[in-house]
């Protein structure tokens, strides 16, 4: 690819990872807030997101931002890219 080669835009997306059980998988769950058609009251829409994670980095509880990739599996076409906070571990 040469220099001058733009890519579109690549969605990004921050959620917390709600399982990490998977081997470079883990699932994280992006939160966002839209108003309802019909009653105008805003509501918390919630949808899960099947993870690659290369190195097992990320566990359960931890913030983490998200970025669209080719499909790596049937599931999966999100990559991660940071982990913004660490889970308080008890």
């Amino acid at each position: 690819m040469s220099e001058n080669t733009v890519r579109g835009n690549r969605k990004e997306r921050v959620g917390v990872v709600v399982s990490d059980v998977q081997e470079k998988t883990i699932i994280v769950k992006v939160e966002r807030r839209t108003t309802h058609p019909l009653y105008r009251k805003v509501v918390k829409v919630s949808k899960n997101f099947a993870v690659h994670d290369e190195k097992n980095e990320a566990k359960k509880g931890d913030t983490v931002r998200i970025s669209e990739t080719r499909p790596i599996s049937r599931n999966k076409c999100w990559r991660l890219v940071e982990i913004i906070s660490r889970a308080v571990q008890e």
